[in-house]
């Protein structure tokens, strides 16, 4: 899920400055980043009172505001840059933390917020955040002729494996 997240990172920092508020027949740019990185962060929550009480959305109210995207309606706020990059690391330590240490047991365990495992929800929040990096390389690529580049793996999977060839080669 870290390279999925990683792909979203190269989309915020591809996007050209005059883009990140611009939508193109669909969410402006910045708002997609944000409905990918709040979802992830709401489903890896026990509950709203949970997420919302977290030191990080209680030092960032202007992040959230009203918390619009737990309605279902078309969201109206923007975000910066500078708001969203500590977003994303929050939500990426979210993730490390979350699923470090989880055993087979707790992986075939009910998820709180979704009918499925811990493991279906790993697969399930890949698939959001790819989807969208998707959609805002696509934008990139369009805009700029530049594609994205492919992610393999989580940086720390290819710090240990570089590693582990070092012990081994």
């Amino acid at each position: 899920m870290l390279a999925a997240l990683e792909t979203l990172e190269l989309c915020i920092a591809g996007c050209p400055e005059g883009q990140w508020q611009q939508s193109h027949g669909d969410a402006p740019f910045s708002q997609v980043v944000f409905h990918a990185l709040f979802f992830t962060d709401y489903y890896l929550s026990d509950s709203d009172e949970e997420m919302k009480g977290r030191q990080f959305h209680r030092e960032n109210p202007a992040l959230f505001r009203d918390y619009e995207e737990l309605r279902w309606e078309r969201p109206r706020q923007t975000y910066t840059k500078a708001e969203i990059l500590p977003y994303y690391g929050y939500c990426r330590q979210r993730v490390a933390d979350y699923f470090t240490g989880l055993d087979d047991q707790a992986l075939l365990s009910q998820a709180v917020r979704k009918k499925m495992s811990r493991l279906e929800l790993a697969l399930y929040l890949i698939r959001h955040i790819q989807h969208h990096a998707a959609q805002l390389g696509l934008r990139i690529q369009q805009i700029t002729g530049d594609e994205l580049k492919w992610i393999a793996q989580s940086a720390e999977g290819r710090l240990g494996s570089e590693i582990s060839s070092s012990y081994h080669g």
